[in-house]
């Protein structure tokens, strides 16, 4: 029983680990430059309107 509640919980940590380090990595990596161009277009189309 206690291995049992052991290995559920090393499972959860590191399931969560995961997706910390997912979110870790994808807040450290520049903008894409196609994202930048999508957000840009669409900012100056707002802006130019009269």
């Amino acid at each position: 029983m206690l291995v049992r509640r052991f290995t559920i919980v090393c499972l959860l940590l590191s399931l969560f680990g995961m997706l910390f380090a997912i979110l870790v990595a994808e807040a450290g990596r520049p903008a894409r430059s196609g994202d930048q161009a999508n957000s840009c277009r669409f900012d100056c189309l707002n802006h130019f309107r009269p």
